[in-house]
């Protein structure tokens, strides 16, 4: 994504947060998106707590209870950075993962209140094999800061 371009989608992230919130800017994620679910998840330890959710069929609400991390693809973002895998079954990485059936598709990248730490992740999934453009990370990584300042 050119400077101009990412400076355009940044503007439209701004005006949809404005306008609707932390929900708002993940509908506008979403809609940028071939995945079904956008969310940002907590970490808390060894757990993972769903903050928020956004379901493009909006026939799933978010559940609040923490899960514990193994059970999730968000245990893959931050060490080395963002995760993606575009169908679960033909990863080998996701082999022994609990979900691998569930979650055919993820792309998560971590959040961060500051260098170092993790408050947890911003992530596109689905049932479905799906794969995310390779020109839509680096304005994901761009507008983090940002949802992070609503998320403190």
């Amino acid at each position: 994504m050119d400077e101009p371009a990412l400076m355009i989608s940044n503007e439209r992230f701004e005006e949809a947060m404005e306008r609707g919130g932390v929900q708002g800017a993940l509908e506008f994620l979403n809609a940028r998106s071939p995945y079904r679910y956008t969310a940002i998840y907590r970490f808390e330890g060894e757990m993972v707590r769903n903050l928020y959710l956004f379901d493009r069929l909006g026939t799933v609400s978010s559940d609040p209870s923490p899960v514990p991390m193994g059970d999730t693809f968000c245990q893959f973002v931050g060490a080395p950075g963002n995760f993606s895998t575009g169908n679960s079954l033909a990863d080998s990485r996701l082999d022994e993962h609990p979900k691998r059936e569930v979650l055919k598709s993820y792309f998560g990248l971590p959040l961060s209140l500051k260098p170092g730490t993790i408050f947890g992740s911003l992530c596109h999934f689905d049932a479905s094999p799906q794969s995310i453009a390779d020109d839509e990370i680096p304005f994901l990584e761009s507008i983090a800061p940002e949802l992070m300042k609503h998320l403190k």
